[in-house]
């Protein structure tokens, strides 16, 4: 089911520095858009709304709805092609499907093997995928490091513990798949920053800390990450919380150079959403109307 904004809620797409600045890009009362990509030119973000795909210029304006066919609605798990042309988009089926970002008919990558299919990176060289796969579509069991091919095939697990994890993302050099995960803690949900080589080995805790982090994201010249900070004891990854978005040097993840405090969670940051100039990402909040007491 498409998530749809409560009485009173706004949705707010925010712009933010390297340098600590933030700039409201885009509000409305009407339409719960989530996860922004930056598009590969610089234009514009790429989000989701509605079950469907959305582009929203970066210099203003009202957002456009991408016109694809043969998918069904899209979930917050989209991921643009390493050329800039294509997109990889994860559909409330559970499949994972790639199409244009101009628009038209899409194909899908993923097979029936019992499994619901939540994409989050591509490589660079755009032959792979990285999606978490959640057996049988139960949510009660942790989720798998999963790749696959970009056209579709077998799929590979990376083995990375027991607990559940989220959000595997290459590394620009395409040497790490960056995720958070819950195989370092006892705690139940208790998901912490972590990196594994592509091909399983070195398996590392990026971050130890209380809160309950989530989705690290890579500037593209490497250099700086972005992630979202849940309360502790959070479980999973849910909507309407007080969070952060945490901006850190990948050379010292203990150090936040920045933080945004915000009301969201859900689609604040799903996927990747840095500029290809490495200068400023982009997330979104979700204030209510009596945001101030939360």
């Amino acid at each position: 089911m498409n998530r749809t904004l409560q009485p009173g809620q706004r949705c707010e797409v925010w712009i933010a520095s390297v340098t600590g600045e933030s700039e409201l890009l885009y509000s409305t009362g009407d339409v719960l858009f989530e996860a922004p990509n930056w598009s590969l030119d610089g234009s514009s973000l790429v989000l989701n709304g509605d079950g469907k795909l959305w582009t929203l210029d970066v210099s203003g304006g009202e957002p456009a709805e991408v016109p694809l066919s043969g998918v069904p609605d899209l979930n917050n798990d989209h991921v643009l092609a390493p050329d800039g042309a294509g997109i990889y988009v994860s559909a409330n089926d559970g499949h994972i499907y790639r199409a244009l970002l101009e628009g038209g008919p899409a194909t899908r990558v993923t097979e029936d093997d019992d499994s619901f299919h939540f994409l989050h990176g591509v490589s660079p060289d755009g032959k792979e995928l990285a999606y978490v796969g959640i057996e049988s579509g139960d949510f009660t069991r942790p989720g798998a490091l999963m790749t696959i091919a970009s056209d579709g095939g077998a799929a590979a697990r990376v083995d990375v513990g027991p607990g559940h994890c989220d959000g595997p993302e290459y590394s620009p050099d395409g040497k790490w798949l960056y995720l958070n995960t819950e195989s370092f803690s006892s705690v139940p949900g208790h998901a912490q920053l972590a990196r594994v080589q592509v091909d399983g080995s070195g398996f590392e805790h990026l971050l130890e800390s209380e809160t309950v982090d989530w989705f690290p994201h890579l500037s593209p010249d490497g250099s700086r990450a972005s992630y979202i900070r849940f309360p502790g004891g959070t479980q999973g990854h849910p909507a309407d919380l007080p969070v952060a978005v945490v901006l850190v040097s990948t050379g010292d993840w203990t150090t936040p150079l920045h933080t945004w405090p915000l009301f969201g969670g859900q689609g604040t940051l799903n996927v990747n959403s840095w500029s290809p100039d490495s200068t400023r990402f982009a997330f979104v909040a979700y204030p209510l109307a009596d945001s101030t007491k939360d």
